[in-house]
């Protein structure tokens, strides 16, 4: 299943959910994507910001000097949280990347339905964003784009959703072992570009790394997730000439 990307653009949409802030904002409404930029100074990046994410995925330019993503991450327990715009899962500390010669940490994933980047106009079911940090406070987020195309779930996410916390403002620690390379697909060919947060304050220089083979969750999976969060996807964004580079 593929959503159009006018879906995107006419309804409200976001990456970061963590981003901590105080000021409210929504989806939708008056405190919707439109008005981001006008609900605190602190936002401002929302509507004045020239590397907004996030953008369709198109005309990409192969770079042979990219590197694989190395990922070493740590299986253990996790605590997942409804932040009222989406499902955060915090990990606990030691799980990082290497990206472009940089270490970045993995501190939280979460996700969004449907996807919010689009890959040559159309978007996925839902996505997962690994979000990472550097010593140096750089982020770097690692996008998974998922689709309903089967009856098999994931299993990782089959062991999440057994533990989702339904209401706004409520937590769920998880004993269970999770990992999250269980999301990552099996082709690790990537698109890379330079963006944004995806929510406020939609803060720049975010290095973003985009898998472009997608990972099959179920119907179920799809469905108990888009019961709580039908839409929490920000319209896509202006490129203004940025350069999409590809590993292929």
């Amino acid at each position: 299943m593929r959503f159009p990307v006018l879906a995107a653009l006419i309804v409200s949409g976001a990456v970061l959910a963590s981003a901590q802030n105080t000021v409210p904002w929504s989806y939708r409404g008056g405190n919707g994507p439109m008005n981001w930029g006008r609900l605190d100074r602190s936002y401002r990046a929302c509507s004045k910001g020239h590397e907004q994410s996030p953008i369709n995925i198109h005309d990409t330019h192969r770079n042979k000097a990219l590197k694989p993503i190395e990922f070493h991450y740590m299986s253990g327990p996790v605590t997942m949280v409804n932040n009222g715009h989406t499902i955060e899962v915090d990990v606990q500390p030691g799980s990082y990347i290497l990206a472009n010669g940089v270490r970045y940490d993995l501190e939280q994933f979460h996700f969004h339905h449907p996807s919010e980047h689009a890959v040559n106009g159309h978007l996925t079911d839902m996505v997962v964003h690994l979000v990472h940090k550097s010593a140096d406070g750089r982020l770097a987020v690692v996008a998974v784009l998922l689709n309903a195309n089967q009856s098999i779930p994931n299993a990782v996410m089959a062991t999440l959703w057994d533990h989702m916390p339904m209401t706004p403002g409520k937590s769920e620690k998880v004993t269970a072992i999770i990992n999250p390379a269980g999301f990552l697909p099996p082709d690790r060919g990537y698109w890379t570009y330079t963006g944004s947060l995806t929510t406020p304050p939609c803060t720049e220089g975010v290095s973003w790394y985009i898998y472009d083979q997608e990972v099959s969750i179920s119907l179920s999976q799809l469905n108990l997730f888009s019961a709580l969060y039908p839409m929490n996807t920000r319209p896509l964004q202006p490129q203004h000439g940025r350069r999409i580079e590809s590993t292929r």
